[in-house]
């Protein structure tokens, strides 16, 4: 066994190793049996059969760690007064409010990876992903001794959705409560037409199981009565927030903003939490040395950011001339975009998009390689099937939880890819 993995071997192992695959039986059980969802393997199936990928991705030690150094330089930014007040300022109203305590859980920090570095592309606020990846953990199959000690054990797995269910009562300890937290609310628009639906379940049943009250519910089915939230009998004390409704502006999300307004519910994550990370401006004063060096960040924390975000600007008509000639070294992604909807690479574009990037609200981000993965190796029946992938970081309070892999062909991340999906994560370092 080799004690250090270099990248060219990582890149070989992403290239050549079909020695580890997805076990579908293993995530039957995971599924339904130990994580308690009659039915739910056969919904995952019908509704998202490209969910979870056919192969694991394996990145370097050196990679893990210089991402785990992203995360915690920028999260030192985030808490410096003066980034706060510049990005505020720019920042719906309900921004500026006191969000009551809470954090925000599930901190997505989407990376792309290669062999020779790499950059970090976003960060999201209310990335979905992570109970489905404990339970890809619990179904993973290696077929030769050798690679055997890459498979994690199931323990990791439950360790992991252990500290989920702690890090929502953090969420409610941190609001400024003493009694045990006894409800939650994971909201999504019309929750049950929602891709990810199947995960809603498996948190329900998560937070059940730990002896809290779950529903799973649609912005407008919520009251608010005697500075209480109340969806139907149950009162609410907390909201898993997986609305895209950022600012919750929209006329449906009305109930959830007066709750969060009067701190008549803990809301996570939250509209100062999406503020401060996720709108896509903040890369524009991460990536600028002229900027960080305005704020105040030391030299390190900026030498940290400045090689490993790529570097973005807002597009406007100042830059419009150049940002389109320089179009194919380039990605356009919205203010407050998300799941890679209206997102677009500058080689792909055409003079119609072009318009609705200048008409829009947009930031060009230099184009960052994302990291291949072979699947399915050439065989008589066709060439070798390679894949792009991306890595995504859940972060919480400044803590990296888990690491996942997604894998995909086309512009973006979409979950539509025959053998894509969501990947484990085998650190080549370790073995």
């Amino acid at each position: 066994m080799l004690e250090t993995a270099t990248p060219d071997f990582i890149e070989t192992l992403n290239s050549e190793c079909f020695c580890v695959s997805l076990d579908d039986s293993a995530l039957h059980r995971a599924l339904e049996s130990e994580l308690g969802q009659p039915g739910l393997f056969a919904l995952v199936r019908e509704r998202c059969p490209y969910l979870f990928a056919a192969r694991p991705v394996f990145v370097s030690t050196a990679h893990m760690q210089r991402m785990a150094e992203v995360v915690r330089a920028i999260e030192s930014v985030v808490a410096m007064p003066a980034y706060r007040a510049r990005v505020l300022a720019q920042s719906p109203d309900i921004a500026g409010l006191d969000p009551g305590g809470a954090r925000g859980v599930f901190f997505g920090y989407d990376f792309h990876v290669t062999e020779s570095g790499l950059g970090l592309i976003e960060i999201n606020t209310n990335a979905g992903g992570a109970m489905l990846n404990a339970a890809l953990a619990r179904a993973q199959r290696a077929c030769c001794a050798e690679v055997e000690p890459l498979v994690p054990p199931v323990e990791t797995a439950q360790a992991f959705g252990e500290s989920i269910m702690d890090m929502f009562r953090q969420e409610w300890a941190l609001s400024g409560h003493k009694r045990p937290l006894q409800s939650i609310a994971i909201v999504d628009e019309k929750p049950q037409d929602q891709y990810l639906y199947p995960e809603f379940l498996l948190f329900q049943e998560l937070f059940q199981r730990h002896g809290v009250q779950a529903v799973i519910a649609d912005p407008q089915e919520f009251v608010l009565r005697d500075g209480t939230l109340w969806h139907g009998e149950l009162a609410v004390d907390l909201v898993y927030n997986r609305l895209t409704d950022f600012s919750l502006g929209a006329p449906q999300s009305a109930t959830l903003r007066d709750a969060y307004v009067q701190h008549a519910a803990v809301v996570t994550p939250h509209p100062q939490a999406h503020a401060l990370y996720a709108d896509k401006r903040n890369l524009v004063l991460l990536s600028d040395p002229v900027a960080l060096q305005s704020l105040g960040v030391p030299q390190a924390t900026q030498d940290v950011l400045l090689t490993s975000i790529p570097r973005t600007e807002v597009v406007d008509p100042a830059n419009a001339e150049r940002l389109w000639a320089q179009r194919k070294q380039l990605f356009f992604k919205p203010f407050a975009g998300y799941g890679s909807k209206a997102a677009y690479r500058g080689d792909k574009i055409t003079q119609r998009v072009w318009q609705e990037i200048l008409a829009g609200d947009y930031v060009a981000q230099a184009l960052v390689a994302p990291g291949e993965r072979t699947i399915a190796e050439k065989s008589e029946a066709g060439p070798a099937q390679v894949l792009k992938f991306d890595l995504r970081e859940y972060v919480y309070n400044g803590a990296v939880q888990w690491v996942a892999a997604r894998l995909y062909q086309g512009q973006t991340t979409n979950f539509r890819t025959p053998g894509g999906g969501f990947a484990p994560v085998y650190e080549g370092g370790m073995w």
